[in-house]
């Protein structure tokens, strides 16, 4: 996949109006894992994307490997892209499951392994829900007219 195949698909499934917005979700999210995962695994994760995205992962961060929680990786996603809290979660997971669609299935595992697990729902894995509920699919798409879509409900991220 190139660049504008992958813009393009972030574009879609998340119906923004234009490339511009698209970067920006792309270039928030990716830099903010970036941030949050080992320099090593960054790199590992990052060789699979269009070189324009790998950089997000890689030379957009100064420093990797940041303790930081689900709480903290939305607040920054959120300004970054300069939009709400529940949207920026809803796109960092579509943006990832699109990253998932492309990297080898064991990067993606060792990304989570880098990313702790609780027991309160406030945890790694709903960066991880729709590559867990079997990705972005044309069945999904096809029922809710764009594929999934965010919802105030269960989304466990509207306040910090």
């Amino acid at each position: 996949m190139d660049f504008d195949e992958f813009t393009g698909q972030v574009t879609h499934r998340l119906e923004l109006p234009g490339t511009g917005k698209s970067v920006r979700a792309i270039r928030a999210t990716l830099s903010t894992l970036g941030q949050r995962i080992q320099k090593d695994e960054a790199k590992d994760l990052a060789s699979s994307l269009p070189v324009e995205i790998d950089w997000y992962l890689t030379g957009a961060v100064r420093e990797h490997g940041e303790r930081f929680d689900w709480h903290e990786f939305v607040d920054r996603v959120s300004e970054i892209e300069g939009i709400d809290r529940s949207k920026a979660a809803y796109h960092a997971r579509v943006i990832v499951d699109l990253v998932a669609s492309i990297v080898p299935e064991t990067e993606i595992r060792q990304v989570r392994n880098q990313l702790p697990e609780g027991d309160d729902g406030e945890n790694w894995d709903q960066l991880f829900s729709l590559v867990d509920s079997g990705g972005w699919g044309d069945a999904q798409e096809a029922q809710t007219g764009g594929g999934p879509q965010p919802t105030d409900e269960g989304e466990g991220d509207a306040s910090a």
